[in-house]
């Protein structure tokens, strides 16, 4: 630690003790079908303030999204498949970073499974354009828990 972040002199830092454990085997968490036929997710974590989640999603070879947008940014790795939006298509290892306020269509020919950490509420679409649905922390916590999914997950919405 530099001189500049040390804590002033006569202090003393206390470490985090987690309440539950930190780590987790992503694989304890069965698939569990999501809000689009073909689509299956492992909630990892809500944040409770940015209306954002963290999940697995697993899209069926074929699966048709609808087009969908987004309040806050979305990042993920492909961990396998792959999927595109027109001609930019992303494959197994790759990052995707798709920007708040985006509306996009994509599609999975062969499938894919992906990791992604969404920083906001998704809205999808219906074919003329109205909202089909919001999908919030809150939802996805409440569709986990309902699917007995969520044991692992601490969040307070009060």
């Amino acid at each position: 630690m530099n001189e500049q972040s040390a804590p002033p002199e006569g202090t003393t830092m206390e470490l985090t003790k987690h309440e539950h454990p930190a780590f987790m085997d992503p694989e304890t968490i069965p698939w569990t079908p999501w809000v689009m036929p073909g689509t299956h997710y492992r909630l990892m974590t809500v944040d409770v303030r940015s209306g954002g989640f963290t999940l697995f999603l697993k899209v069926d070879p074929g699966a048709d999204a609808p087009p969908h947008g987004h309040i806050g940014a979305v990042e993920g790795v492909i961990l396998e498949g792959g999927f595109a939006y027109d001609d930019d298509a992303g494959s197994k290892g790759d990052y995707i970073c798709e920007k708040a306020a985006a509306i996009h269509q994509p599609v999975s020919p062969d499938g894919c499974i992906m990791f992604a950490i969404v920083h906001g509420p998704l809205v999808g679409y219906n074919e003329d354009g109205s909202i089909a649905g919001i999908i919030d922390a809150k939802a996805m916590y409440e569709m986990a828990t309902a699917a007995g999914v969520a044991g692992h997950i601490r969040a307070d919405f009060g």
